[in-house]
């Protein structure tokens, strides 16, 4: 069975506050983004504190939410400082007993079909790195990326040639901003299944090809019920953390949703967080119940 936890800056910048978050609905994890305004390449010297406040509370840490490779793909400089960031994002990870990175596939100039040399191309130094570290990086489906659904996905690890370093990180919620307008489940599910290694969990209505609007878990164009249950069925045993991405009162910029972090994100977060796990829970109850 599937475990649970939570984005850190989805709920708050204040680790303790989302730790008691995280115990109150009975997660098993945090996975962190950004946490007291800083992202994750820049908490390494933070990592005894969050450490000590994890374990208070029961808490381990599934996966970095490193913003690797969210970067233009014809920059050298920004390619130097992803390198570095994934440097210190892996010696991050490892003080906090993970060895699992998100990382992306560049920002999105077109279909991957017309980039997939060029990204296969800068991708050999940081896999170098990560098989020398001995760490697991986990790409993400992200509709602002090359990699933009479950289709494009399986074509880049199949690219790759499937290390075993290198897996999906399967996120329903984007899909439906693909500009493909690839629908989660089955279609998107059915490309990477079997290859997934983590699991962020948003919903949202799809608007136009490459244009949605969060809603919260479970009230969106996701189908959840069948998507859990094809988990189950799957026996994943993963991690399904919760990416909220949705604001009661307010709405979140396409800046922030494609950039998420900091206090200004997190604002009301605790609130939105609190909604979306309780549906969630909600379903995975009804789910098991049939």
């Amino acid at each position: 069975m599937f475990k649970l936890s939570v984005i850190s800056d989805e709920v708050s910048q204040d680790l303790e506050r989302v730790a008691k978050f995280a115990k109150k609905f009975n997660l098993d994890g945090i996975e962190i983004r950004t946490v007291w305004n800083k992202p994750p390449q820049e908490l390494v010297e933070k990592a005894s504190e969050i450490r000590t406040i994890l374990h208070r509370h029961g808490l381990v840490v599934p996966c970095i939410a490193s913003p690797f490779f969210k970067a233009d793909l014809d920059s050298e400089e920004e390619y130097r400082q992803h390198i570095t960031i994934l440097r210190r994002v892996i010696e991050f990870a490892k003080s906090l007993d993970t060895n699992l990175i998100r990382i992306f596939t560049f920002w999105r100039k077109g279909p991957l079909d017309n980039y997939l040399a060029l990204i296969l191309k800068k991708f050999e130094e940081p896999l170098d790195i990560v098989k020398e570290e001995g760490v697991v990086v986990a790409v993400e489906n992200e509709p602002s990326t090359h990699v933009n659904n479950g289709r494009r996905l399986a074509q880049f690890l199949d690219a790759l040639g499937n290390p075993a370093y290198v897996k999906a990180l399967w996120d329903p919620g984007n899909d439906i901003s693909d500009p493909e307008g690839e629908i989660p489940y089955p279609d998107g599910y059915n490309y990477v299944r079997g290859r997934i290694v983590h699991i962020h969990i948003k919903d949202a209505v799809r608007l136009a090809p490459g244009k949605a609007e969060p809603r919260p878990v479970g009230e969106g164009d996701v189908d959840y019920v069948g998507q859990l249950k094809a988990l189950i069925d799957d026996k994943y045993d993963g991690f399904l953390s919760l990416e909220t991405h949705w604001r009661p009162k307010k709405k979140l910029t396409e800046e922030q949703l494609i950039k998420p972090g900091g206090a200004a994100f997190s604002e009301m977060g605790e609130e939105a967080s609190e909604v979306c796990i309780k549906n969630l829970l909600s379903l995975i109850r009804r789910i098991e119940k049939l």
